[in-house]
């Protein structure tokens, strides 16, 4: 007669089995890190160009107030500055417009023939972590809004 000893079987089956869960993971991690990178990445410069979306039309409408705030760079940069002071690189210290953020004004006669107040802001972003083939380090966004003067 053989003996068999029951208990050493589902015991054995399960050490088996033991460790499967860390492996999968060891093995995923770093895809989910890859694409936590890019999602955190792609939000910030969405964000970004966004926030220079906005600027310009807040800068526009300040220049297009008549002749005479047509062309004042001095005066969009101060509310472009205020749009964008929530994006990292510029924050509320930043009191001129050079880098990374530049702001032109200019006079211009609008399509309709009549005068009208040309913005174009101009953002460098951070540099981030790139993803090859999809994402680059740093990005460059540029806006430009015309709006035919008010007065």
């Amino acid at each position: 007669m053989t003996a068999e000893m029951p208990s050493q079987t589902p015991t054995s089956r399960k050490n088996r089995r033991r460790g499967g869960s860390t492996i999968e993971f060891a093995l995923l991690s770093p895809w989910v890190l890859f694409l936590f990178v890019g999602a955190l990445d792609f939000g910030f410069y969405n964000y970004a160009l966004i926030s220079v979306q906005s600027a310009t039309r807040v800068a526009v409408l300040h220049t297009s107030t008549d002749a005479s705030t047509a062309a004042d760079s001095t005066g969009a940069c101060t509310y472009v500055l205020g749009e964008l002071k929530s994006l990292p690189n510029v924050g509320s210290s930043m009191s001129t417009c050079s880098s990374p953020v530049t702001v032109t004004a200019s006079a211009v006669t609008g399509p309709d023939g009549a005068g009208a107040s040309q913005v174009t802001v101009t953002y460098t972003t951070l540099l981030m972590i790139p993803i090859p083939g999809f994402l680059n380090r740093q990005f460059t966004f540029t806006a430009t809004k015309t709006m035919r003067l008010r007065s």
